[in-house]
């Protein structure tokens, strides 16, 4: 059999190709001479590999020959050195250096990893974002294992991660919407892909990888550093990560949707949208956020449909990026009250989280107790849904069993017995929690 690809091995998609030279930056020798000088320029005294370290350029083929043009525009000299190579020189910033700095600075002051041209990361991102999460039943069961889920529901979850597209999750609160989210995008993390550190558009860098919303591969999962067919080093300027699941709730802002501006460092942060192409992004609690929610759903209409998303730069040109990710929103207010049919229509999975069934709600208590190693008593819960649901005519709520445990494990602690299925602990934990509205 044929040896494996990389590619095929690690079952990616898409890799960095390696930088044998400037001209596979995709940058210009003026571009990162800039980029150097201010890393000069804020450090003062450093070592050659620590400049490429800092900018993830390879030393020896990318920025030795843009150290000797600095050292012949007399911009900084060589004071000593480490160890062998000229990689090991420690270079210090000169008059003239410092004077071209101060004026980059002025323009912007990153100097983290060195940007990837704008049209490459649109390139990585449809090969990667074509690679969508395939589930099958066995799988799904799996991943499902820890709810309970009423079977017509659970059967309507993975036809609509397939898709790949959208996914609207309402119902009552309390019964798992957030959950069931989350479980999907668990399944996402299993996958990996490359984005850069930052990238370049029309001469302004936008930071894509956030430490926050992005989790690396560890060392260990990490590729070679060589190409098995070139032995050149994979571009060092992206990173792989777990594909992304982005959450975000009543925080969410129009401005998170656009690029930001960083009027002090004067470069331009991602929005959520785009830090989560290849992945999934999550709106949970929709309707809460400080934003009408038809603004919000107006935003999203094109991507939607088109696949795209247009970004402003603050020069007045747009960005055309990829809207390459699985976009789901969760409410527990009725839909009639936050879209119209325009915007449904353009959502491709609608699945209502409903409440549990008591056969449900029995298995659900069962299983909290297991959890907890606390013996499980079915007259002890039956005495609980006709007391406290039957005569009072109250919903069943998914999260009900683990707050009422929450409760008779307060309960117990306080009065120093253990927590026990009991009439009476039963009936307090239910007295502390509920409230008649």
């Amino acid at each position: 059999m044929p040896a494996k690809s990389l590619v095929e091995e690690h079952g990616l998609l898409w890799t960095p190709p390696p930088i044998e030279s400037l001209e596979d930056t995709g940058l210009s020798q003026g571009f990162v001479t800039n980029l150097v000088l201010k890393v000069l320029y804020l450090r003062g005294q450093v070592t050659g590999h620590e400049i490429a370290h800092q900018l993830r350029l390879p030393f020896q083929t990318v920025l030795l020959p843009i150290m000797e043009f600095i050292k012949r525009e007399q911009m900084c000299e060589v004071k000593g050195s480490g160890g062998l190579g000229p990689g090991a020189y420690h270079y210090l910033i000169a008059e003239k250096g410092i004077a071209r700095a101060r004026e980059q600075m002025e323009r912007s002051s990153y100097t983290a990893a060195a940007p990837v041209p704008w049209d490459k990361y649109i390139e990585a991102i449809k090969v990667q974002g074509r690679h969508r999460l395939r589930v099958n039943q066995r799988l799904m069961r799996q991943s499902f294992t820890q709810l309970v889920l009423e079977e017509r529901v659970f059967e309507r979850i993975g036809p609509a991660v397939n898709s790949g597209k959208s996914i609207f999750l309402y119902g009552p609160p309390g019964n798992g919407k957030t959950t069931i989210a989350e479980t999907i995008g668990q399944m996402m993390l299993r996958h990996d892909m490359y984005i850069p550190y930052a990238v370049e558009a029309d001469g302004q860098i936008i930071k894509v990888y956030d430490e926050i919303n992005h989790v690396a591969v560890t060392e260990s999962k990490e590729l070679p550093t060589s190409n098995l067919l070139s032995g050149a080093r994979l571009d060092p300027r992206w990173i792989r990560i777990h594909r992304p699941v982005i959450m975000v709730g009543g925080e969410l802002t129009m401005d998170g949707l656009e690029l930001k501006f960083d009027h002090v460092n004067k470069y331009y942060e991602a929005p959520f949208q785009m830090k989560a192409n290849g992945g999934m992004f999550l709106i949970d609690d929709f309707g809460r956020q400080q934003i009408r929610p038809r603004d919000l759903l107006n935003r999203w209409i094109v991507p939607m449909e088109k696949n795209v998303d247009f970004l402003s730069l603050h020069t007045g040109r747009k960005l055309e990026v990829p809207f390459a990710l699985l976009i789901v929103f969760s409410t527990n207010l009725p839909p009639r009250d936050l879209v119209d049919e325009a915007f449904l229509r353009r959502i491709r999975h609608k699945i209502e989280v409903e409440s549990p069934s008591f056969e449900s709600y029995r298995e659900i208590f069962q299983r909290v107790c297991e959890q907890r190693k606390i013996p499980y008593d079915e007259q002890a819960v039956r005495y609980l849904l006709q007391e406290y649901y039957v005569k009072k005519n109250r919903k069943l709520r998914a999260n009900h069993p683990r707050d009422l445990m929450d409760q008779i494990g307060d309960i117990s602690n306080y009065l120093g017995v253990q927590p026990r299925l009991t009439k009476d602990l039963l009936d307090r934990a239910a007295e502390a929690y509920f409230v008649d509205l």
